[in-house]
């Protein structure tokens, strides 16, 4: 078994937080989207440094060579935003109510090397525990196309898919998934 450990990232990951994110969009979406489409993604997908101010957002390590490494990130929102990089249009970085609102999933990344390893699943259950705990009922996420798979064997159900043109002239998909906690 691989042994996963996670924390709260602090601005201090942030530049490592970049390069993981980088290569896991680069390299994990290759399977399912044209390069022209992971470029067209990359305009909706970053850090959003509210995650890690509110504490909401983790970083997964293992143990490698003798050095511990980041293999993967992501976390949950308590804030409307859906999806998104701080650079994101139209955020909305008010807070949710857990009596009437959704929490959030958000930036979840992993490192190509790392991929199917229990990543996802580890930073899905961490997420989906800290919301329940803070009171909220319901989740969603705005999934990738590459991601979808993973959400629907975890319980997530499709409600909706926003495609948008991007800057380059490809489709960028995000499909909006909601789980009961």
């Amino acid at each position: 078994m691989i042994d996963l450990t996670h924390r709260l990232a602090t601005t201090a990951d942030i530049p490592k937080i970049i390069k993981l994110m980088q290569a896991s969009i680069l390299e994990n979406m290759q399977e399912f989207l044209s390069s022209k489409e992971i470029e067209a993604a990359q305009e909706t997908m970053g850090v959003d440094q509210t995650l890690i101010e509110d504490r909401t957002y983790f970083i997964i390590e293992s143990i490698q060579a003798s050095q511990k490494i980041m293999v993967g990130c992501g976390g949950w929102g308590k804030r409307k935003t859906l999806y998104g990089g701080d650079h994101t249009k139209g955020r909305d970085d008010s807070l949710s109510d857990p009596k009437v609102d959704a929490a959030r999933i958000r930036a979840m990344y992993t490192h190509p090397s790392w991929i199917r390893c229990g990543v996802a699943t580890y930073l899905l259950e961490l997420g989906e525990n800290a919301a329940r705990i803070a009171g909220f009922k319901t989740i969603e996420l705005g999934s990738t196309v590459p991601g979808e798979p993973l959400y629907l064997a975890k319980g997530y159900k499709e409600v909706g898919r926003e495609s948008d043109i991007a800057a380059n002239g490809a489709i960028n998909t995000v499909i909006k998934m909601v789980k009961e906690l």
